[in-house]
């Protein structure tokens, strides 16, 4: 029987185990699935399969950098907080960090199957880790950031709870500059931007912003009696109010003396120190477990049930 690779893909879901040793597998089992996962358990090769429909939504966000010019972000999940403060689940995480720094892979897929050492794949080595720790543990995401005419610089919250990498423009790198855009840094980490500024806002969010706040005033009594212009300009308000809150360069610099200098303002005054213009052109912010369901579990208990299984 042909074994294709969408088979392989199949496997590696269900137990966790290496590329090459699923077609291992499914080659010696003539590509019957189940006798394939059994294959790979009775080598040793799917020893995290029971812990495959368990969530990982704990973890840490970790930076890799290479001089002022290039950086790597990755986040790397555990099931448990437990894990992620314990040190060869650093290593492991750090080790990663420096792989997606030298990556060449655009996608998880591909950076999952490049080496980790000799003929070991990354994907291979997470197997290995997870067999060790003894929880899921899942590589969810890395981004690389290469400066081309300027610096990066990184910042990394709470113990790795969010990594933050920032790609800045300027022709001028020096203390003054990387103090800058590491405070930039932590502004991204506590205000969560979605943007860098408002030209990276298509035409068609900002529409469809305007028709739910104009939905949201014609079902009001007292403002839908309002004359159009007034509307409008209500309209026109409140969502320039929200562009300040998720684009970087409009909000508040949190460490404004007077509490009202955005980050724009900021940036431009370190640009005239340092005879230079300093303009942030990317920036990327993981936070551990974002977008995920996580449980809520007794842990005590469920080593508990575990000792008494």
């Amino acid at each position: 029987m042909a074994i294709t690779a969408a088979m392989v893909k199949e496997l590696r879901e269900l137990t966790g185990a290496g590329m090459m040793d699923c077609k291992k597998a499914l080659n010696e089992t003539n590509g019957n699935m189940d006798e394939a996962v059994e294959f790979l358990r009775k080598n040793g090769q799917a020893k995290a399969e029971k812990k495959a429909s368990r969530i990982a939504a704990e973890g840490i966000c970790c930076v890799a950098v290479d001089g002022d010019t290039k950086a790597a972000v990755v986040e790397v999940n555990s099931e448990t907080d437990f894990v992620a403060k314990n040190e060869k689940f650093q290593t492991f995480v750090k080790a990663v960090a420096e792989k997606a720094l030298t990556t060449s892979a655009t996608d998880m897929d591909a950076f999952m199957a490049e080496s980790w050492e000799g003929s070991k794949s990354i994907a291979d080595e997470l197997v290995e880790q997870i067999a060790t720790i003894g929880e899921k543990l899942s590589i969810r995401r890395f981004e690389k950031v290469e400066a081309q005419n300027g610096c990066v610089v990184s910042y990394v919250h709470g113990g790795g709870r969010i990594g933050v990498i920032v790609e800045a423009e300027t022709t001028v790198v020096n203390d003054t500059v990387k103090e800058a855009l590491n405070n930039v840094a932590m502004q991204i980490a506590a205000m969560y931007p979605k943007y860098v500024d408002r030209s990276e806002i298509s035409a068609d969010y900002i529409a469809h912003e305007k028709e739910i706040l104009l939905a949201q005033i014609m079902n009001d009594p007292k403002e839908s009696q309002k004359p159009e212009k007034v509307i409008n300009g209500m309209i026109e308000g409140r969502v320039s109010k929200e562009l300040k809150e998720i684009c970087l360069m409009d909000q508040v610099y949190v460490k404004a003396e007077d509490g009202k200098q955005n980050v724009a303002k900021y940036l431009e005054e370190i640009s005239k120190q340092v005879g230079a213009t300093v303009t942030v052109k990317r920036f990327v912010r993981f936070e551990t477990g974002e977008g995920m369901e996580k449980k809520n579990e007794d842990f005590a208990a469920e080593v508990a049930a575990q000792m008494n299984a």
